[in-house]
């Protein structure tokens, strides 16, 4: 059983007769659900994720003082912890009570705060552009099983479109990287025989190829141990999938250098198609840097189209 599909059974077993029976004033002001670091909170864990994080619970986020207490609060930690420690042949974690756990009562203001650096995740421009993918995709990933005031669901909504002169910000700093790693240092690093420094290059380009895929999907990517994973998801440029892997994981002598160079362009001309298909770029070439720079001319935004090509990278 994955961890999502876990934390929800647990929940409609003991955390809404729990709620519903001992606190029935909150369900207006608070919302449950499992969401935020963890490959359980992408649906991502398996077998061996369940070494360690990996248990029954949920989440519960409340509003500020003002509406609920902190004696309330502190009850309703009490009583969480009083659910079942066992549960599915899983048993739970004791609740940390100078925090850190991922599960339990938490303010939806701390946790907003923690993901985005505000407590409400309404990010000014200048914020959009610097915050993490990672981060982002922390605040909008797993599942919200109830929300009685609808607070976090609105605040996940508002976090999952990014502002569409940011998302072209981004794609245009990862495909000035992707092309002067791969479109042009790779070979020169081989022809040096810099072989250290080829592999590095080839890095760079599928690191930013990948966020590129992500912001072209209008998607979050996670964080970096699972982006080759959700890479496999998206509706677009999934196929990159195996070709980024065997570019990562081959040699850079003289027999594959050469082919490597071919799939990099072919790789760089499907990122192209895409472009060209959401009429990002007036750019006609297969040169990753002049679509690069024109995605960057159609940012909206003068302060964010004047920025430096590579801020937010």
């Amino acid at each position: 059983m994955k961890g999502l599909e876990l934390s929800r059974a647990y929940y409609e077993q003991y955390g809404r007769q729990m709620l519903e029976g001992k606190f029935p004033q909150l369900l207006p002001h608070i919302a449950v659900g499992l969401c935020g670091a963890g490959s359980e909170c992408y649906g991502y864990d398996d077998d061996i994720s369940e070494d360690h994080d990996f248990e029954p619970g949920f989440c519960i986020f409340l509003p500020e003082e003002n509406e609920i207490d902190r004696q309330t609060a502190f009850r309703l930690e009490r009583a969480y912890a009083a659910l079942p420690r066992e549960f599915m042949g899983h048993t739970r974690t004791p609740v940390n009570p100078v925090g850190g756990n991922r599960r339990g009562v938490l303010r939806l203001s701390e946790y907003l705060t923690e993901k985005t650096g505000v407590p409400d995740g309404r990010l000014d421009i200048a914020q959009w552009l610097k915050i993490p993918s990672y981060a982002l995709c922390e605040a909008v990933n797993g599942e919200i099983f109830f929300d009685g005031s609808g607070a976090i669901t609105a605040a996940r909504e508002y976090l999952s479109a990014m502002p569409e002169d940011v998302r072209k910000k981004r794609l245009a700093g990862d495909l000035l990287i992707m092309a002067q790693s791969g479109q042009y240092n790779y070979s020169r690093c081989v022809k040096h025989g810099e072989t250290a420094a080829a592999q590095l290059a080839v890095f760079e380009f599928v690191t930013h190829t990948v966020d590129a895929a992500f912001l072209l999907n209008r998607r979050y990517s996670p964080y970096y141990k699972w982006s080759f994973r959700a890479l496999r998801d998206l509706p677009l440029l999934a196929d990159l999938h195996d070709t980024l892997e065997f570019l990562m994981t081959s040699e850079n002598n003289e027999a594959l250098a050469e082919t490597k160079y071919y799939i990099i362009e072919d790789i760089s001309s499907a990122v192209i198609g895409i472009l060209q298909d959401q009429a990002l770029t007036e750019a006609i070439c297969g040169d990753l840097e002049k679509h690069a720079y024109s995605v960057n001319d159609g940012i909206s935004d003068p302060g964010v189209r004047n920025l430096n090509v590579l801020y937010t990278v």
